[in-house]
């Protein structure tokens, strides 16, 4: 069981949603958001490689405006939603900003199953969890989804994407 509630699903719901309009715009298919303790959603980006090439990830363009709008103490108790899990810049964003809740749909190696070697996104293998562990503060991490629908929702905007960069 991945120990995700109905809320924290439609919340990877609303990323699938965001990663699908950052698409539109000629991005990559990735989108984040920020939720409070009550699943409220605070803040939310999609990936910017229009704008800045792939350091722009949807998770850290977000996470750093988090930062200049919240204490990290409020920080602290939100949680950050993505549909692909951050890869190790993203996580160290996490990290550093103090969010302390981390949900996402799909891991980072199932991304390289999609973007293989396309120069546009090198993926790291190395997973959140990985990076998390050998920091000083603990994160909750939930993912990657069981629930095979909302996965098959996930990876729809990938299919072929990568082929035709």
């Amino acid at each position: 069981m991945d120990g995700m509630t109905e809320k924290d699903k439609a919340l990877l719901r609303e990323c699938i949603r965001i990663a699908h309009e950052a698409m539109e715009k000629g991005n990559h298919p990735f989108g984040a958001l920020l939720a409070d303790k009550d699943g409220n959603i605070l803040m939310e980006q999609g990936n910017a490689f229009t704008e800045g090439g792939s350091a722009y990830h949807a998770e850290t363009l977000l996470l750093l405006q988090a930062a200049r709008k919240y204490s990290p103490e409020e920080l602290q108790s939100c949680t950050l939603y993505s549909n692909f899990e951050p890869c190790c810049m993203c996580t160290g964003a996490l990290y550093w900003t103090n969010v302390g809740r981390l949900v996402f749909g799909a891991t980072e190696d199932a991304l390289l199953s999609y973007t293989g070697s396309n120069d546009e996104n090198p993926t790291f293998s190395l997973s959140s969890r990985e990076v998390v562990k050998h920091g000083q503060k603990p994160i909750e991490i939930l993912g990657p989804t069981e629930d095979k629908t909302l996965l098959e929702e996930i990876v729809r905007d990938h299919i072929g994407f990568w082929d035709a960069r």
